[in-house]
């Protein structure tokens, strides 16, 4: 039996939804534009209002919006998508506007947004704008702050951004199941003053971890520790593009994680300041230097470096099974153990798990050329220009060049090393210096 406090309050919730559902219907909804690549979309500059250093999202792209009065509207739609890891590999996600994750929206503080979102997956689901200072109603956590969002309906969020800053979206709807499939995305307020934060170029990217079982395409989304694809942008390398700077450039980036673990994220070759989280900008005096930045779970690092040095200078997480795809917890060790490459081929046939570490080590694994299941990468696939990166995962390059045009994203190409800066071989016949001192062993014996 209903109380009457318990219908009152129905009642309410009810009115308050037909509200925002008249609202909506008194304007026409927005086109919901569509992306299926995963390649980096050149940035698109503010058509109007006050100007602002679009984000460049790695492997993504930002939504297009349009003006209807005093109102900034977008058009997200959560539906099932098919995302491209990396060549060799697709998975069936669910995402936003086509793409896992959806794309960036970008506003500028003070700006009044007016978001619909329309629902295509085969569940309820709500959006809520993480880190973001707006009314109750409008936070996104379903059956809390606002009914679910039904199969085949549209809600309307309409809120002010009041700060500037690095926030996200993600559903607060099933969302161990949700967020699992690769529901999440970006969300840049930028300052109303061109001048305060101003940086050359931005680029943003999310981090999120997948069980995608070898063989398969579908997450296992009660899967809360042994995850095997570790995503930037659900894109693992060499699928990762390379961001482009030019020699001298003011960089930030805007690093996002939702996966189930932190992942401290190391730069080569320069350092940086932390100067923000999803909780506005930490002032100048706070910053602190690094060469890397551990990035919680829940929680966005935006950093901040002067590209001083040309060369291409990788970055990635740091833990070491976060730069490999498709990694197996089972790998047995046969380090030092000799192996007929034959035999293992033909056990690998009959035992399509079997797969043991080379005799020295994993790198040899690659000279055999073990055969896997369809739809699944080797763990180490990608190619430097001097042979295997022997990297994958949460790994890319920071390519800067000397005279890079200021909106060319496009990548370089390799990096040209002046004569005499790269290390080489060392032939001992032409080695010079004194001999090291040989350690006597034996001369102090502990008791």
């Amino acid at each position: 039996m209903m109380s009457r406090r318990s219908l009152l309050k129905s009642a309410w919730a009810y009115a308050s939804v037909t509200a925002i559902g008249g609202r909506a219907q008194a304007a026409t909804i927005p086109e919901a534009p569509r992306m299926t690549s995963a390649a980096t979309q050149s940035p698109s500059p503010p058509g109007s209002g006050p100007d602002y250093r679009p984000v460049v999202t790695l492997n993504g792209w930002s939504l297009p919006w349009r003006m209807n009065g005093d109102w900034k509207e977008f058009h997200l739609v959560a539906e099932p998508v098919l995302r491209e890891f990396s060549p060799g590999m697709k998975a069936h996600l669910w995402g936003y506007n086509g793409t896992s994750p959806g794309p960036t929206i970008e506003t500028v503080e003070g700006d009044k947004v007016r978001i619909f979102v329309t629902n295509r997956l085969p569940e309820h689901t709500a959006v809520h704008w993480h880190g973001m200072i707006l009314p109750a109603g409008m936070d996104g956590v379903g059956g809390v702050t606002q009914p679910h969002i039904p199969p085949g309906k549209t809600f309307v969020y309409e809120f002010e951004t009041k700060e500037s800053g690095s926030f996200m979206y993600h559903p607060h709807s099933d969302e161990m199941v949700q967020m699992a499939m690769g529901m999440m995305g970006m969300f840049v307020v930028h300052p109303r003053d061109p001048a305060f934060m101003r940086v050359d170029r931005d680029f943003v990217f999310m981090m999120s971890a997948y069980r995608i079982d070898p063989g398969t395409s579908l997450p296992q989304v009660s899967e809360m520790t042994d995850f095997n694809i570790w995503a930037w942008n659900s894109r693992v390398f060499p699928g990762i593009d390379p961001m482009a700077i030019g020699r001298g450039d003011r960089v930030r980036l805007r690093m996002a994680n939702l996966s189930m673990t932190n992942h401290p994220i190391h730069m080569h070759g320069h350092h940086f300041k932390v100067t923000g989280t999803d909780g506005g900008w930490i002032p100048e005096a706070a910053r602190w230097p690094e060469s890397t930045s551990d990035v919680p779970v829940g929680v966005i690092r935006a950093i901040e470096f002067v590209a001083e040095h040309p060369g291409d200078w990788p970055i990635h997480c740091h833990k070491s099974h976060h730069t490999m795809n498709a990694m197996g917890h089972s790998v047995q060790n046969f380090i030092g153990v000799k192996q007929k490459r034959e035999l293992v081929k033909a056990i690998g046939r009959l035992a399509p798990g079997y797969m043991p570490m080379g005799q020295s080590g994993m790198a040899d694994m690659g000279e055999m050329a073990m055969p896997g299941p369809a739809n699944t990468l080797p763990m180490m696939s990608g190619q430097g220009q001097f042979g295997p990166a022997e990297m994958g995962g949460m790994f890319s390059l920071i390519k800067i060049r000397e005279g890079l045009a200021a909106n060319d994203y496009r990548d370089p190409g390799q990096y040209d090393y002046p004569e005499g800066t790269v290390a080489h071989d060392v032939d001992d016949a032409k080695a010079s210096g004194p001999a090291p001192e040989r350690n006597h062993q034996h001369k102090h014996r502990l008791p």
